[in-house]
């Protein structure tokens, strides 16, 4: 069976205030032809349908065209949703529109009811993990601690518990949305990790002979099992680096073997709207260095080093970069300047450390306890999940 994994289309989703609405249309363009082209058997989108929970109108449109086009197509689409949807949204009509072939799961309670599909060796049951909030989910899942891998080990549960009682030589596919232990993460994924906590292991997902992730960004292959798509179009800088893919993934029958019934996967290419660049160093070096002449046409972000903020600086960079859309300024300094980069000492620090390091300023330098940190954890981690009730509730 030819499974095609892609996630986090983040429909509705701006780039430094581009609209990417033909963008995303020109994706899903390039998705549905993918489809005829390769011969897929089933499309599986891993979480971030939309970008946020009330999408704008437009972004809902260009999903519903998408749908009816891939159930025309009479591909099997099954969908879950992820931390940016609004799963009671996106599961509305579920069960009429998956008598049209496209299976919407976001319910925590269909974990363990798989869409089941056939091909030329048996059976091969899908199962659908929408994003799972822990503090939402875990007494239905009925997870023994609070946090991430707790509530996916016991959805993983429900999942083998049904694959279990299914024929032998069943073949296992899971869709899931999550913060997996040696996935690299980029700007623009929303924090989904409770008050920090590492992300979930791998071995969650033993059991099964392919895990489609969504969640981060960057393609990723966390083990020939187990990987992540990433998402379609570049939603930050920081991923000015990233060669944006779906996975085209090949189940044979299974052997037992290490990569289970996975007999090839290869990374398929999406159109790009406009490449990334980033650019750095002093505006007047800037506008006249022959090696940035490939980037005159890119989405630029700027970096200008100059020890003091020149005169117009998006006004000059704009002359030659017409789509700069982004101005960072890091003056260069000595090591021993006191001034220096307070962006860049925010850089990669939670939102915990930050606010334990401005407790410990305004106490002249004492630190936080023990006590003290899992307060302001418990504090973190209470604002996090009224706003994922209150998104539930609406």
């Amino acid at each position: 069976m030819r499974l095609l994994h892609t996630s986090d289309w983040h429909l509705g989703r701006s780039f430094h205030r581009v609209g990417l609405l033909d963008a995303q249309a020109a994706f899903l363009d390039h998705l549905v032809a993918t489809v005829h082209a390769h011969r897929v058997e089933a499309v599986l989108v891993a979480g971030d349908v939309y970008d946020r929970a009330v999408p704008p109108l437009p972004a809902v449109e260009l999903f519903d065209t998408a749908l009816h086009r891939l159930a025309e197509a009479g591909v099997p689409t099954i969908m879950i949703s992820g931390n940016h949807d609004s799963a009671r949204r996106l599961g509305v009509g579920a069960g009429l529109i998956g008598r049209a072939g496209i299976h919407l799961r976001t319910d925590p309670a269909g974990i363990g009811t798989p869409v089941v599909l056939s091909d030329a060796h048996g059976d091969v049951a899908l199962y659908g993990l929408p994003y799972l909030e822990p503090a939402l989910v875990r007494e239905q899942l009925g997870a023994t601690k609070a946090g991430h891998e707790a509530v996916l080990a016991a959805a993983m549960d429900r999942v083998r518990a049904d694959l279990a009682a299914r024929p032998a030589g069943t073949r296992s596919v899971v869709l899931a949305h999550a913060f997996v232990a040696g996935g690299a993460a980029s700007d623009s994924e929303r924090d989904i990790t409770v008050g920090g906590v590492a992300a979930v292991p791998a071995g969650v997902f033993d059991g099964v002979d392919y895990v489609a992730l969504g969640h981060l960004h960057g393609s990723q292959t966390l083990t020939p099992r187990v990987r992540y798509s990433g998402s379609p179009l570049a939603y930050s800088f920081s991923e000015a680096d990233h060669r944006k893919t779906m996975w085209l993934v090949d189940l044979g029958p299974g052997d037992g073997g290490p990569d289970g019934a996975i007999t090839g996967a290869e990374r398929l290419d999406c159109p790009v709207p406009r490449p990334l660049a980033r650019i750095r160093g002093r505006l007047d070096d800037l506008l006249a260095d022959p090696a940035l002449t490939p980037h005159e046409q890119s989405w630029v972000e700027a970096t200008l080093t100059d020890p003091a903020r020149p005169a117009e600086p998006m006004t000059r960079l704009a002359e030659r970069f017409p789509h700069t859309l982004n101005l960072v300024f890091d003056p260069e300094r000595t090591g021993n300047d006191p001034g220096a980069s307070y962006a860049q000492r925010l850089r990669d620090r939670t939102d915990q450390q930050i606010a334990e390091d401005f407790v410990a300023h305004v106490r002249g330098g004492a630190s936080l306890d023990g006590a003290e940190r899992t307060v302001l954890y418990g504090a973190f981690d209470d604002v996090r999940v009224d706003a994922a009730e209150r998104e539930v509730g609406r």
